[in-house]
């Protein structure tokens, strides 16, 4: 098959060095792999800025989407609890498709998807409806690229005594998040993201308390997130056959970020990638579906050029022959395709991309 980079948020280009650890075949009972399972756990929780006891992280075989799913139908119990979630996009929609699925009360505060969820607003409907017990939100939605203001959410759910539940699939560890200091109850992301291992498997960082209340509330045996914790807690077994190739690689792709300098680096080279991409994008006159103020690191949304003969499916098909692949669009008012720049992606990529795309709209 050719070879191309992915300008996707996620699964994402990878080094030979994660890719390689997959050649490996382990055994899931095995004591080495155990202590793999309990030192990623480990390192995790180093990453959000938090500590046993207070905190712990559980391991969901499965993509983002089976992790959120997890702590929703796990920690939301029957009659007694409500969810309140803040949607500006797809992602957080599908929380809604999920609370429907499983029959959870829930109410659905939406928004624009070039706009965030405001704080303010979620004080005014926690105040109206005190049945409440539950938020969520997503924090980077790579609907549109922009990146939720998840902190001034925290200080008004936490104010009011909710459980604050965090979608940070595609910016944990490329977007620093101090989860204790804001009082995050559940965050949740995934191993092909940003800490750039491959897809197989979510992972959730829980306040320990909150953890324990869910006992016996799940409506799914496989995705019981705290039967999955205490199975994993006594020794890093996995309560069913674990993905092993992809562990395996998650803990290559761990060492290498802790090589790399940790978030503090890579959030800068994501950053400087997207800074760059936006720049070089403007200057054929392509635009960003989100403004400055709100647009995330992670992945950018931009606007059809203004060009008589433009056709995404041609320029995606002329990227990709060059070593590329981008995203098409997925909000709904507007005509756009976007383009991710983490993975292993640098300058050169992004320099390289919009290089093509010049050739593409000059030969049109």
């Amino acid at each position: 098959m050719p070879n191309y980079k992915l300008l996707t948020p996620g699964p994402l280009t990878t080094t030979d060095t994660v890719k390689k650890e997959m050649l490996f075949d382990h055994c899931t009972w095995d004591d080495d792999y155990k202590k793999i399972t309990l030192s990623i756990r480990e390192k995790l929780l180093n990453l959000a800025h938090v500590s046993e006891p207070e905190y712990t992280v559980v391991l969901m075989q499965g993509s983002g989407t089976f992790g959120v799913e997890s702590v929703l139908t796990s920690v939301i119990g029957g009659e007694e609890d409500t969810l309140l979630i803040a949607a500006n996009g797809a992602y957080g929609e599908r929380m809604g498709d999920i609370a429907r699925h499983a029959g959870i009360h829930y109410l659905m505060y939406e928004e624009d998807y070039n706009k965030i969820p405001s704080a303010e607003k979620i004080r005014e409907i926690l105040a109206e409806h005190p049945e409440i017990t539950h938020v969520s939100m997503v924090h980077s939605e790579t609907t549109s690229g922009i990146l939720n203001d998840i902190a001034s959410v925290a200080k008004v759910v936490k104010g009011a005594g909710k459980t604050f539940i965090v979608d940070a699939m595609s910016s944990f560890g490329g977007v620093d998040i101090p989860v204790g200091d804001l009082e995050i109850d559940f965050i949740i992301s995934s191993a092909n993201k940003c800490i750039q291992g491959v897809p197989g498997f979510s992972f959730i960082i829980c306040n320990r308390e909150k953890l324990m209340e869910s006992k016996g509330k799940a409506r799914s045996l496989s995705l019981d997130l705290y039967d999955q914790w205490e199975t994993m807690n006594k020794d890093g077994k996995w309560r069913f056959t674990s993905p092993t190739h992809v562990v395996l690689a998650f803990a290559q792709a761990l060492k290498e970020m802790e090589e790399e300098g940790g978030i503090v680096a890579r959030a800068k080279r994501y950053e400087e990638n997207n800074r760059l991409l936006i720049q070089k994008m403007a200057e054929m006159g392509i635009r960003p579906y989100i403004g400055s103020e709100h647009q995330g690191p992670i992945i950018t949304t931009f606007l059809y050029p203004e060009h008589h003969n433009f056709s995404f499916q041609d320029m995606y098909q002329y990227i990709k022959d060059r070593g590329y692949a981008i995203y098409p669009g997925k909000v709904t008012d507007a005509d756009t395709f976007r383009i991710g720049n983490i993975g292993e992606i640098y300058k050169e990529d992004i320099e390289k991309l919009c290089s093509i795309i010049k050739e593409f709209l000059e030969e049109r």
